[in-house]
């Protein structure tokens, strides 16, 4: 993923390691509220991003075709590390925590870790790459990094 392309209007390509495009986010489809659309390889929508109006602190709403919706909200804020909460029917609670401006985070459920963002696996500025573990949600482990990209800057 490239840092700081997702911003309303923009539409860019979640690829691969390979460099080998997996998924759209289609960011034309401006509402009334910030939404994002993530699309795969067919145009399907696998997710649907929106920015909540009101609301406390930053949260975004994902919804899943086919799957309970989800939820994902600013926790709390430490010096170094911030603290984001992902929730779903069907997942539960995902923490995700670390340095959220640099892409050095975790997610986690239950425990145990389900996916990474790191920057430090690639080379090419402005670009992180997101590692997801073998059964975790990929399209909802992606949409959920594209929200915190959206509301981190």
């Amino acid at each position: 993923m490239r840092e700081k392309l997702v911003s309303i209007g923009d539409d860019f390509w979640i690829e691969t390691n390979r460099g080998r495009r997996a998924f759209k986010v289609d960011g034309k489809a401006v509402r009334i509220r910030d939404t994002l659309v993530i699309r795969d390889l067919q145009g399907n929508e696998v997710a649907r991003l929106k920015e909540r109006v009101v609301a406390v602190r930053d949260t975004m709403t994902i919804d899943r075709p086919g799957k309970p919706d989800a939820t994902i909200k600013k926790a709390l804020i430490a010096p170094l590390r911030e603290r984001w909460v992902l929730e779903a029917g069907d997942v539960g609670q995902i923490t995700i925590q670390g340095n959220i401006l640099d892409h050095e985070y975790t997610f986690e459920a239950g425990g145990r870790k389900i996916a990474e963002t790191s920057k430090r696996w690639l080379r090419l500025r402005d670009t992180y790459g997101v590692e997801i573990a073998p059964g975790a949600d990929t399209a909802l482990i992606l949409a959920a990094t594209v929200a915190i990209d959206q509301m981190a800057h």
